[in-house]
């Protein structure tokens, strides 16, 4: 089947900005939580030959429990799918979500590789090891009961903040997202981020990486662990977040904000990093 270009692809191809690769993870698609219309904009509006998708892409946990999926959740997988057959590279890493997919890695559907877990070659010759992250959280992986409370007490300080939000917006006031600020602020919570920043770091080691690309805590970030680069993707659910590497070999974290200035505006906070200490 041949793909036509549509009257948005003319629009926004001149605003795209193109990168080296491009670093997805924690979309959720079948919660309501999802920013799926979030998620299409930003890929108007940013492309690369290759696109790593690092877990949790499609939410099972919460599909087994009732089937949400509206039309932008279909309008997502589209999307990267016409990617494909435009010739982009996609790398399919399944997380805890969407562990069901891990049955197949190791095998390519329509294009799309699907791994356990990868190495990506930056532009300056290190290499990254690419990985959801959940095989390095204790609750997870050793008391998933745990990790569904978990998610349904997460799942209800999202539909709080949801709501919360809807006040904001009446009153003219920026987005803000309850369950980050409390991430940041529980002691608890912060030394979690921390040890799972040491696992994923040694973990690269183990492998002969020199740095790592996860996503699973939510939580995008870039900072120098000993002698590796760790790195977050984030999510699509509250932050809208996503990594990417120019072609000089430098990662950036891409925050969009759709609550600013409209969906089609595009402002961007980026973080840099070189990969050349």
């Amino acid at each position: 089947m041949l793909d036509t270009p549509t009257e948005d692809d003319a629009q926004n191809d001149a605003e795209t900005r193109r990168y080296r690769a491009l670093f997805i993870s924690d979309i959720h698609l079948g919660t309501k939580a999802c920013q799926a219309e979030a998620f299409l904009d930003f890929l108007r509006f940013h492309d690369a030959p290759r696109i790593y998708l690092v877990g949790d892409i499609v939410d099972f946990w919460r599909i087994r429990r009732g089937i949400y999926w509206p039309q932008a959740h279909n309008d997502v997988l589209q999307k990267l799918l016409r990617k494909v057959r435009k010739g982009t590279e996609l790398v399919y890493i399944p997380g805890n979500h969407d562990e069901a997919m891990r049955d197949y890695c190791g095998s390519q559907f329509g294009g799309v590789a699907i791994e356990r877990q990868t190495i990506h070659v930056g532009a300056d010759g290190r290499r990254y090891l690419i990985m959801h992250g959940d095989e390095f959280d204790v609750v997870v992986r050793y008391a998933k009961w745990l990790a569904f409370l978990g998610d349904w007490s997460y799942t209800m300080a999202l539909w709080f903040n949801m709501h919360l939000n809807v006040v904001r917006r009446w009153f003219g006031m920026p987005y803000w997202s309850l369950s980050a600020y409390l991430k940041h602020k529980v002691k608890r919570a912060v030394n979690y981020i921390g040890e799972f920043e040491s696992a994923l770091s040694q973990e690269a080691r183990r492998n002969g990486a020199q740095g790592v690309i996860c996503g699973h805590i939510h939580h995008a970030a870039m900072r120098q662990v000993g002698d590796v680069i760790y790195i977050n993707t984030g999510d699509w659910v509250e932050s809208c977040t996503a990594v990417a590497e120019t072609e000089e070999g430098i990662f950036e974290i891409i925050r969009w904000n759709p609550h600013q200035g409209g969906m089609h505006t595009p402002k961007e906070l980026v973080e840099e990093l070189e990969a050349a200490a």
